[in-house]
């Protein structure tokens, strides 16, 4: 039987889920009141995506103190969980985040763009989303997703693209990060989770996962490009406005971005890291822009507050895992991964004695195939839609998580074809 805490934990998680689907019901209803007003900010500040599971969290708190009757309880039990990812996301948004990282990233894929025979604007978009998702088994996804929503918001999202268009590359982007992280064995949160107990290794990974990743990007990509093929040729990159950045300033900020990665499970490690790179971010703020800190900041909370509610989840998650056959287990894991955290499900089964190899990698598989379906199915979602929250082509409004749900919705698809039934 629950715990009453995991009762409470459980209700609020589902709460949490329905406010995230709500919140642009939210932002009409700020509309409707006078501009400046106490009603109208609240609404708007109930309506930021990123805070959702930080108030739910708060609740949390607030209720594992009304039930134990004492405050040092829920202290204790916000004491007892695991905070780092969202740590190392804030750090590693933050970095990848900056002008140097950028431009480095985007000259990279611009390169590789230019071998490709199409349009400019296509290519960019064809090797942004293939290659760039890919590159995310090397720097980490959230890393991979930080860099990609400042290159894409930049040169589509706020050049005129239409809304249909808008959620079919959101949603690609997503799919593509989640499952772009398979390649190696230390990039993706869920592989991450099961890759030591399991001893799946990069190359394991690789053959078993890498191909099929790479192989869906590029056809899901291709895809939707040829769909939006008329826009695309109509969208002109934008050009820099900023100039020339030394070569070696670029190279220092790789180096606090492969430091950071490098420490990504020793917070302690990462954050005097980012001490100093922040120090040299000052001292070059010339060849700088202004750094994504409130956005970092609401991204960690979000999770930070995923974490607070769905590490009480394993009551009932754990024992449906341990009674599903591969295909259930598959297509079971890509439909809860939508409602919880994909790193959190892979976690959890390895909690699970005696899964057989069809069952480890189903279960896996499936959590990477579901991850771009909502916000909170993968951990760099949040930072996708922070960074793409006020892009035009989304409107006053914001992104619709119904629409980032309906946009993902094509690229699963894909995802199911090479991960299960070419399985």
């Amino acid at each position: 039987m629950p715990t009453h805490p995991e009762i409470l934990a459980t209700t609020l998680f589902a709460l949490a889920v329905l406010h995230t689907f709500s919140v642009k019901y939210f932002a009409r209803l700020a509309h409707r009141h006078p501009q400046g007003s106490v009603q109208e900010n609240l609404l708007h500040f109930l309506a930021e995506t990123e805070v959702v599971f930080g108030l739910w969290a708060a609740a949390m708190f607030a209720g594992i103190a009304t039930l134990e009757g004492s405050v040092q309880e829920a202290v204790h039990y916000i004491e007892s969980l695991n905070f780092t990812e969202a740590k190392f996301v804030l750090v590693v948004m933050v970095v990848a985040a900056t002008r140097p990282v950028v431009r480095l990233a985007e000259a990279l894929i611009s390169g590789l763009a230019r071998l490709l025979p199409l349009h400019e604007g296509t290519a960019f978009y064809i090797s942004a989303l293939t290659f760039g998702t890919l590159l995310g088994s090397f720097i980490t996804e959230p890393a991979a997703m930080t860099l990609l929503a400042i290159l894409l918001k930049r040169r589509y999202f706020d050049r005129g693209m239409s809304a249909r268009f808008a959620y079919a590359t959101l949603g690609l982007l997503f799919v593509n990060v989640s499952i772009g992280g398979t390649l190696t064995h230390f990039a993706a949160p869920p592989v991450l989770m099961v890759a030591a107990k399991w001893q799946w290794d990069t190359a394991y990974m690789f053959t078993h996962f890498g191909w099929r990743a790479a192989a869906s990007c590029l056809v899901s990509t291709t895809a939707v490009a040829w769909v939006f093929r008329a826009e695309l040729r109509g969208i002109v990159a934008p050009q820099h406005s900023a100039g020339h950045i030394p070569a070696w300033l670029t190279l220092l900020h790789v180096f606090f971005l492969a430091a950071v990665v490098a420490f990504a499970h020793h917070p302690d490690v990462f954050f005097g890291v980012f001490m100093l790179f922040l120090g040299i971010v000052t001292a070059t703020r010339e060849y700088q822009d202004g750094l994504k800190l409130r956005e970092g900041l609401l991204v960690g909370f979000f999770l930070s507050g995923l974490v607070t509610l769905g590490s009480l989840q394993a009551w009932w998650l754990k024992p449906l895992l341990g009674q599903l056959d591969g295909a259930t287990l598959y297509f079971g894991a890509t439909a809860l991964t939508a409602l919880t955290d994909n790193a959190a499900l892979t976690y959890l089964g390895t909690l699970v004695e005696g899964l057989s190899e069809q069952l480890k990698y189903a279960l896996v598989a499936g959590a990477v195939t579901g991850g771009g379906l909502t916000i909170i199915a993968n951990a760099p979602n949040p930072a996708g839609v922070g960074l793409l929250q006020n892009a035009k082509a989304f409107g006053p409004e914001g992104i619709s998580p119904l629409g980032l749900f309906l946009g993902a919705l094509p690229p699963t698809a894909v995802a199911v074809v090479f991960f299960w039934v070419l399985g």
